[in-house]
């Protein structure tokens, strides 16, 4: 690491940012227009496309942050302007934060790009069933326990849960059995019997779904749509939401395509619409 002389003379170690320089190709207008309020910003290249999508309370204030960041110099080298726009508040931010990663997928948004294959876990009959968005609507579906990005996930948080529950890997589908031969839990101790008829078929399927209940997706508790109301320094808006799907703000257009359960939504709105004390609009 480099060296710098103090204001008292010493000779340290200098800090990244004590080296940093402002990236004197992005025009310095489009920061000092920066409000400092809640909303998106958006990260262009020199072709205008979106590189990073990001969200604050504080627009100028988290812009000037990655502006003041060495560890982020490759998406600075390559960003020629900066874009913003104000939401209501918080909430309003991250929907339009996660809606706009969604549309364009920029390079570097990594946490929220489009997952392809999102699944869930399902009890079919006492037995654990993966199931997947695209044949069953997760937002009006009951029983459903966890999401997952691939089938890989949730297998492998289905026999992590099995093993810590002393779950019968048979009953569960991981283990292929016969009858009378007793699973390799069983066998160490670690299972009660489901797998040679010792734990009934019921009682094995209740330890299951208590074991799973932490991950519990929660139905969209409406009819249909609503209106999250946020204001913020004279700017009112009305989020749309439906199914756990963000539909943007204004008025709900009289036709559209069925809202389709987002993940991003889903875990943005689950808490705090849950917990009550947001300005509801039902629709």
């Amino acid at each position: 690491m480099r060296t710098h002389v103090n204001s008292v003379g010493l000779l340290v170690r200098a800090d990244p940012a004590f080296l940093f320089v402002y990236p004197d190709h992005i025009p310095r207008d489009c920061i000092d227009v920066l409000p400092q309020q809640p909303g998106i910003y958006i990260f262009r290249d020199e072709a205008a496309t979106p590189i990073y999508i990001g969200k604050s309370v504080n627009i100028r204030q988290r812009v000037l942050s990655h502006l003041r960041t060495p560890e982020e110099a490759q998406m600075l080298a390559r960003t020629r302007h900066i874009d913003f726009e104000r939401t209501g508040g918080e909430l309003g931010a991250l929907l339009r934060e996660a809606m706009l990663i969604r549309e364009h997928q920029p390079v570097f948004n990594v946490k929220l790009r489009k997952q392809r294959e999102m699944c869930s876990i399902a009890l079919r009959e006492h037995r654990p069933e993966i199931v997947f968005a695209k044949e069953v609507d997760f937002g009006r579906t009951d029983g459903l326990f966890g999401l997952f990005g691939t089938k890989k996930a949730a297998q492998e948080t289905l026999k992590n849960l099995v093993g810590a529950a002393n779950l019968c890997s048979v009953a569960t589908g991981l283990e292929k059995g016969s009858p009378g031969r007793p699973c390799f839990a069983r066998q160490i101790a670690r299972c009660r019997g489901a797998c040679i008829g010792e734990e009934s078929a019921a009682d094995h399927g209740a330890r299951l779904h208590a074991a799973l209940g932490h991950m519990l997706v929660r139905r969209w508790p409406y009819d249909g749509p609503i209106a999250i109301v946020e204001e913020s320094d004279g700017l009112r808006q009305k989020q749309l939401v439906d199914n756990w799907c963000y539909l943007g703000t204004g008025k709900l257009k009289k036709k559209r395509a069925a809202a389709r359960f987002d993940p991003a939504v889903y875990h943005i709105l689950q808490r705090p619409l849950l917990a009550g004390g947001l300005a509801i609009e039902l629709l």
